[in-house]
Parts: structure tokens; C-alpha cells; sequence
């Protein structure tokens, strides 16, 4: 795999070298893109990105990176950070995708082979990074230290996925939707179950390094929408190609995962999951006017479920506490969700539909985005205002932001740029 990202990089570097030099510098970034550029530069520097030392990686942050790194790369037209992503991919494969350092095992965690490990990275998922080792099967179960010991969580593979693809739609290479759709049904298959006792499929929301055993049993409330709306994503993507990919094509995951939805259940007031919702929700939009044959029922309950945890977040005082005592990136995480708001928003005002030409589904669609767009906009100087608190460099002086600098500092580079994860490049 490291010869086909060097390979990638070659290509991009030539490609920069032969444009035309007025083409490259055709932007001068804004203050948001300078300070996003900043935070990646950062980012990049002390988690040793560029470097041949111990690699310091973790999937959640390394998946909105990738897609960080997209964003800046199109807001600038500098394809260094597109090379950036690139690397980091290769890095977190090489990392996450292979057992820890201190772990009797070694090698994959697929079990393949060296040559077969490197041609599928995804085929046995990718471990979450965390600090403690996982739990083994004989020791007891203590839901503080859980929090710190590695595994596979499900909603940080689903951002890996989105991540590679996002890769696919910005470079046309086919082989990262491949890999994602790899990685799809391995977390389906290892994650999805049916109780013995009987009942529909459940989902676990952690699972062991080697996707053996599950760690923590219990469903997370949004893992199998996120999972509906990912699997959708891949197969569109890999639909747009102009070759066929070689990747499975997800028709029974994406049934199994839209059978696991509680559509009238979405709803959650943590802040992270109303962002995540509004994310996604606007991954959905994307996708029903890309041709998705997705649900568009769906759509109307994700946004209804977040408009409801906005207003209760809204008045809940969260926001009044002092730096030490809220988490960055949980904040942010609404506030990039606020900007998929904006995103839609600004859509629907390029993009009015006349009744007489409009089909039916996309006529209902932009009714739909319309009528709750009203009220979601009025929420997004709430999203404003976190990235105001957080780009305060005394508010990012406390403990609680340095706890959790690399995923504080991603995540809020991503709220300043954030088309790179929201935007999903349309396939020509």
C-alpha cells in the first residue's frame, strides 16, 4: 500500500508543477482558512505525521484530518494537502490497521498476511488508538477505565469510511471506496447480530481489537443510521465510477442497518449527537439529489429529532460554564453540524425549483428542507458562537482543552473549513 500512496503523491506533485502557476494561486486563503491551516499544521506536526517516529494516531481525529486536509486543498488549490491526506492515510493503516506495540500478537489485525495486509488495510477494521490496551477476556468489566482502552468502536469506523471515500470523490481513485466498502462489511458483519433470545438485529458499540468478541454490549442510539447512511454513500460513489471497483457492494448491510433504525427515537440532547445528526442529515440531502435511491422519510425524522435537542440545548445554560468545565469537542462538534445547516440553506436559495419541472421526490425534498430550514437557521449563531468561545486562545488555555488538543484543534479546524467533511463532491 505504501507504494501506491508514494505513487499518488508523485502524481500530485507533477500535477502541481505543470499547472498554470496563476491557477494555483487563484486564492488567498481568508482568515478562517489561515487559522484552519494552522491548526492542521499543528496537528500535523505533533502527532509526527511527516515523520518516521512512533506514529501518535487516533481515528476519529485522523478521519475528520483526512477530510480537513480536502477542504484546505480545494479552498486553496494547493495540492500539498491533498498529499497530506494521503499520508495520513498510509499512516493510520500502517498504525491502527496492524496490532500495538505492546501487544503479543503482531502484525495485521485482519490476520492476512504482509502482502495481502498492505493490498486490503480495512479487511479486519481499524482499532480506535486508545492509550490503554483492550480489555482480555479475563479481566472484569470497569466502565471508567473502558473509556481508555483501545478496540474497534462502529461510529469511528463509519468515519473512516467517509473519509476514504471522500478521498475517492476528490482524486477519482477508485481504490479508496474500495477499501471503505472492505471496511463496511467487516465492522457489519463482526458488529450486526441476532439475539438468541430472538428479536431484530442489534448492533454491539464496541468490539475487540480482532472483532472476535464484543466489549461493550449495549447499541449505540444513532450507530445504525449512521451505518444506512455511510453504506449509501459507498455504493453511490462506487456507482459514479467510470470503472466498476473491485469493493463489495453493501445491498444487504444497507437493508439489514435501515431494518435497525428507530426512526421515532433519534432524538439525544448531547450535543455531539445533534451535530452528528445534522451531518448526516445533510450527507442524506446530498445524496437524494445525486439520484440515491435513499429515504427520504428519513431525512424528515433526523431533522425533526435535531431541531428538538436544539431547543432543548439551547436552554439548558451548557454554554454559560467556564472553559474548564465543558468539552470542546463535543461543542464543536454541534457547531459543525450548525454549518451543515448553513450549507443547506445557502443550497436552497441557488437552487430554486420551479413546481411544473421538478420531480416528485425532488419536489418534496425541497419542500421538506425548506419548511425545517426555517427553523434550524435560527440555531446557527449558536454554532457562531462555540467557534467564537473556542477560537479565544485564553479560553484554549485551560485543561480541559490541552486534555484533548489534537481532536479540540481538528475538530474546530473543521468548523472554520468545513465543506471538506460536509461537501460531498459529485461524481462526473
Amino acid at each position: 500500500m505504501r507504494s501506491f500512496v508514494c505513487l499518488m503523491i508523485l502524481f500530485l506533485a507533477l500535477a502541481t508543477a505543470v499547472a498554470n502557476p496563476q491557477e494555483e494561486a487563484r486564492t488567498m486563503p481568508d482568515s478562517r482558512v489561515r487559522e484552519a491551516i494552522e491548526l492542521m499544521t499543528g496537528f500535523a506536526e505533533s502527532t509526527e505525521l511527516s515523520s518516521e517516529r512512533p506514529q501518535r494516531r487516533y481515528l476519529w481525529t485522523d478521519a475528520f484530518a483526512v477530510c480537513n486536509f480536502l477542504g484546505l486543498s480545494r479552498a486553496t488549490g494547493e495540492k500539498r494537502y491533498t498529499e497530506q491526506a494521503l499520508r495520513l492515510v498510509d499512516r493510520v493503516h500502517h498504525t491502527l490497521g496492524r496490532h500495538r506495540a505492546d501487544d503479543s500478537r503482531a502484525g495485521w489485525i485482519s490476520g492476512l498476511n504482509e502482502r495481502a495486509g498492505e493490498a486490503h488495510p480495512t479487511r479486519g477494521g481499524l482499532r480506535i488508538g486508545k492509550e490503554l490496551p483492550e480489555r482480555s477476556p479475563d479481566q472484569s468489566f470497569d466502565e471508567r477505565l473502558e473509556w481508555d482502552r483501545d478496540g474497534q468502536y462502529f461510529h469511528y469506523l463509519t468515519k473512516w469510511m467517509h473519509a476514504l471515500d471522500q478521498l475517492t470523490r476528490s482524486t477519482g481513485n477508485p481504490q479508496f471506496n474500495a477499501w471503505a466498502q472492505e471496511l463496511a462489511e467487516a465492522a457489519h458483519h463482526a458488529f450486526t447480530y441476532l439475539p438468541s433470545a430472538g428479536g431484530p438485529r442489534r448492533m454491539y458499540w464496541k468490539m475487540s481489537i480482532d472483532l472476535k468478541r464484543p466489549l461493550v454490549s449495549s447499541m449505540g442510539q444513532h450507530d445504525p443510521l449512521d451505518a444506512y447512511i455511510t453504506y449509501i454513500q459507498l455504493q453511490s460513489t462506487a456507482a459514479g465510477l467510470p470503472q466498476a471497483g473491485n469493493g463489495p457492494r453493501l445491498n444487504d448491510e444497507i437493508r439489514q442497518a435501515k431494518a435497525m433504525i428507530a426512526a421515532d427515537d433519534l432524538r439525544t440532547t448531547d450535543p455531539l449527537g445533534i451535530g452528528g445528526l445534522l451531518m448526516d442529515a445533510y450527507r442524506l440531502e446530498q445524496l437524494l439529489k445525486q439520484g440515491s435511491m435513499a429515504d427520504l422519510h428519513l431525512l424528515e425524522a433526523m431533522l425533526e429529532a435535531a431541531l428538538k435537542g436544539l431547543k432543548y440545548y439551547a436552554a439548558s445554560g451548557e454554554l454559560q460554564l467556564p472553559a474548564e468545565h465543558r468539552l470542546a469537542f463535543r461543542e464543536l462538534g454541534l457547531a459543525i453540524g450548525l454549518q451543515a445547516v448553513r450549507l443547506m440553506g445557502e443550497a436552497a436559495s441557488r437552487d430554486p425549483i420551479q413546481p411544473h419541472t421538478a420531480d416528485g421526490v425532488r419536489l418534496r425534498l425541497h419542500k421538506l428542507v425548506r419548511l425545517r430550514l426555517r427553523e434550524l437557521m435560527q440555531y446557527v449563531p449558536l454554532g457562531e458562537r462555540i467557534e467564537s468561545f473556542w477560537r479565544d486562545p485564553e479560553h484554549r488555555q485551560s485543561l480541559a482543552w490541552s486534555e484533548h488538543r489534537d481532536i479540540n484543534e481538528v475538530m474546530l479546524a473543521t468548523s472554520l473549513v468545513p465543506e471538506g467533511f460536509l461537501a460531498l463532491p459529485p461524481m462526473l
